[in-house]
């Protein structure tokens, strides 16, 4: 292969393992904001409550950043590690104090990088609340050729929206 090809492929590659720490991540989301780390231990009515409302399963502790401006909390930004093949991916999903999805950023991806979603399709969970078009083929385009990443990063949005509403009351 040509130099200039394979600097070429390099270029378009994905930068596996290139991802932000989870609180860069937050700060991504919220820039300028105090971020305070905070773990959950949720009570069996919330994780029933929190999994009614993403419909899908919730686990029993959550991980969140809490972002304040002037000691005015802004949103929160929840830590979501889910199975996406065979292995796990840990996604941030920042929620705005408005009730809707600021930014869903990668923070870990360990299945083949052919399968990790880009920056430009999960642009698309941005402005988005917990309702019925928060669906693969609904309001989310699927991802060609990583179906069940596309699947498991709509599930994560929906989860980070639904305890963002049991654990901080936080709705559209």
């Amino acid at each position: 292969m040509k130099p200039s090809l394979v600097l070429a492929a390099l270029l378009a590659a994905p930068l596996t393992g290139a991802f932000p720490a989870p609180q860069e991540a937050a700060a991504l989301a919220f820039p300028g904001a105090a971020l305070q780390k905070r773990d959950h231990a949720l009570t069996e009515a919330q994780a029933r409550e929190a999994q009614a409302l993403a419909g899908t399963p919730v686990r029993p502790s959550a991980v969140a950043f809490e972002a304040t401006r002037g000691g005015v909390r802004v949103g929160v930004a929840f830590l979501d590690t889910h199975r996406v093949r065979t292995l796990d991916e840990t996604v941030l999903v920042a929620v705005g104090a408005d009730g809707r999805i600021l930014r869903v950023e990668l923070v870990a991806f360990r299945e083949p990088p052919d399968y990790q979603a880009r920056e430009p399709w999960l642009r698309q969970f941005q402005g988005r609340r917990l309702d019925g078009d928060l669906a693969l083929k609904r309001g989310i385009r699927p991802l060609s050729g990583a179906t069940l990443t596309a699947g498991a990063l709509t599930d994560a949005a929906r989860r980070g929206l639904a305890l963002a509403q049991v654990l901080y009351g936080i709705h559209p």
